[in-house]
């Protein structure tokens, strides 16, 4: 079976229930309760609809969601906090979190960075508990 080389954008909503998720490009469509049950059944979906021409893994996906969706969802991540590790004014952060303003690509770019150096920081701790 061959290997698919292209990225299949997915793009995310926030439901009332949890998620659903499309691509613009192919027939894929699903839902879940959570972002992991959510990418899991893109996987899933997109492999069905592929099955009998490639092969399909997660590295074949590029999920999408929008500024408000994302920060509604990842109530933990401080818009904030992330304005000021990426040395973008907060005003005009949270001026893309509420829809006020579209990012242009440069400072979408620059706050997917600023996620991404976030989480590689806390993938990174250990927590331990001192009595």
């Amino acid at each position: 079976m061959k290997t698919f080389k292209k990225k299949i954008k997915i793009i995310v909503e926030k439901t009332k229930t949890g998620f659903s998720a499309y691509s613009e490009e192919y027939p894929i469509f699903t839902t879940g309760r959570t972002i992991p049950e959510l990418i899991n059944n893109a996987l899933e979906a997109t492999q069905l609809n592929f099955e009998e021409e490639f092969e399909i893994t997660h590295e074949n996906l590029k999920f999408e969601i929008d500024f408000a969706q994302f920060f509604q969802y990842y109530k933990v991540l401080n818009s904030k906090f992330l304005a000021e590790k990426i040395g973008m004014n907060p005003t005009l952060l949270s001026q893309y979190v509420q829809g006020h303003k579209k990012p242009s690509e440069n400072q979408t770019e620059k706050i997917l960075s600023g996620i991404h150096q976030i989480g590689q920081e806390l993938s990174e701790m250990n927590l331990i508990y001192k009595s």
